[in-house]
């Protein structure tokens, strides 16, 4: 047989298995990835001097840190932006639009935060990473992970619910009762949820619960969410000394799982992806879109008589305005469109044509989806009274919160990552959530084809 026909059937087959769908991906047996999200870990408490996190920092010069920060999804809130990680998707494709959506035809606020109605494949549209890990025939986990309530392909799991029954509920019995045996305190869930600066307790459980993990069960995949920078900040704003505090309490559980993946069985090789799923503003002032709907005469009456043509929904930095009347849906959007632009405080208005922009669906494509958006400024926030005549008023006591638009540069999260293969000093310019479970992918040798953004070639050798 000569050299071209060689060539010619060589070519052909190659195409008959692409073709076929045969993947080219092995999944990695061998191999563990954690990929531990802090809740409002900025990318910028890395580089300031009054921040106390030489773990992370040691994690970043002995393997990899995106010096420009990661691009979280839109608006920056913690559903959105974590099911952003775990699925390498826009808020457009995975469906999670916010931390909660407005239901047209009941007219009510429906929340996804904390998993409270929905199971996970009723507010997750497209594979997770731990789908396609589990799919693969790999070990999966999460650990306080949002949007995983119910979810089929975690072989250890403990969702991230307030409840007192939430957790022997929907995290795995045999986990947990082989956890109460060993003494953790794992039934104190529900109590720490309630408690002031419970954060602090419940993040240093769900560290030791992964340090069990690698030590009993060697998942190829972690998933953990540790929470109280989150809620410290909230309370006292980003930059204040509480903030820095809480930095280096949340750098000391990165310490934990350093010395968890040390002393596991697959130490060498591990890679840990430490990241943020937000940044943080300051809150002086208050902006009450829902003031200017009822003067408008698009909200009548209160409480259970309260009837609403449109809707404004507030998710910290952003707003989402909800049209009821779909008949008058374009002269309605025209008209807010320039009454909230003139409010004091608002960045953006963003319409349905630019929605693709910010990563978010059309009505047309999700009927969850917002018929406008708005973003404010830092130092304003949004709120859903309708009360009074003062669109936008100075709260009583400053504090901090997120949502804002994903790329101003307080606003971006931190992400490191250290493991095998990655060089000391690694440098990744700016990123984005996306890339991170395509990324986590590649690394576990598992293929994820819904995911939108990129694997990051530095970390993959």
């Amino acid at each position: 047989m000569n050299r071209p026909r060689i060539l010619t059937l060589l070519l052909v087959v190659l195409a008959v298995l692409v073709c076929g769908g045969r993947s080219f991906a092995e999944p990695r047996k061998d191999r563990c990835v954690i990929l531990a999200s802090i809740d409002g870990l900025a990318n910028f408490y890395l580089d300031e001097a009054k921040s106390d996190v030489p773990v992370m920092r040691r994690l970043a010069a002995t393997g990899a840190r995106a010096e420009g920060g990661m691009i979280c999804a839109f608006p920056t809130v913690t559903w959105p932006s974590h099911t952003t990680l775990a699925t390498g998707a826009t808020p457009a494709r995975h469906g999670v639009v916010g931390n909660s959506y407005f239901d047209r035809s009941t007219g009510k606020t429906v929340p996804l935060i904390l998993d409270r109605i929905l199971d996970k494949e009723q507010t997750v549209q497209v594979p997770t990473i731990y789908d396609a890990a589990h799919r693969a025939g790999l070990k999966t986990a999460a650990v306080c992970w949002p949007a995983s309530r119910e979810a089929k392909s975690l072989d250890w799991t403990v969702p991230d619910m307030f409840e007192a029954d939430a957790w022997p509920k929907y995290g795995t019995a045999s986990w947990l009762e082989e956890l109460r045996r060993e003494g953790w305190p794992v039934d104190k869930q529900n109590a720490w949820c309630n408690m002031a600066g419970g954060g602090v307790l419940r993040d240093w459980l769900y560290a030791r619960m992964v340090r069990q993990l690698l030590q009993k069960h060697q998942p190829n995949l972690i998933l953990l969410h540790l929470v109280e920078p989150d809620h410290v900040q909230h309370a006292q704003g980003p930059r204040s000394a509480e903030a820095y505090w809480v930095a280096s309490y949340a750098d000391d559980r990165v310490r934990d799982l350093v010395e968890a993946i040390a002393a596991s069985p697959l130490a060498g090789k591990t890679t840990l992806f430490v990241v943020g799923d937000h940044g943080f503003f300051p809150v002086d002032y208050e902006i009450r879109p829902n003031v200017v709907l009822r003067k408008l005469g698009l909200i009548r009456g209160s409480g259970s008589g309260e009837t609403r043509t449109a809707f404004c929904m507030a998710e910290g930095g952003a707003c989402a305005v909800y049209i009821v009347d779909r008949d008058r849906r374009e002269p309605i959007a025209r008209q807010l469109r320039g009454e909230l632009g003139k409010l004091e405080g608002i960045e953006a208005v963003i319409e349905a044509q630019d929605f693709a922009r910010v990563g978010q669906p059309t009505f047309e494509q999700n009927p969850r989806a917002a018929d406008l958006w708005l973003a404010a400024s830092s130092g304003y926030a949004f709120s859903e009274a309708s009360d009074g005549d003062q669109p936008v008023v100075k709260r009583k006591t400053p504090s901090g919160t997120h949502g804002y638009l994903p790329d101003q540069p307080d606003m971006v999260a931190a992400c490191v990552v250290h493991g095998p293969g990655i060089e000391a000093g690694t440098r990744l310019g700016k990123i984005r959530a996306i890339d991170i479970a395509p990324t986590i992918a590649r690394i576990l040798g598992v293929e994820l084809p819904t995911a939108e953004g990129r694997p990051l070639e530095k970390l993959i050798k």
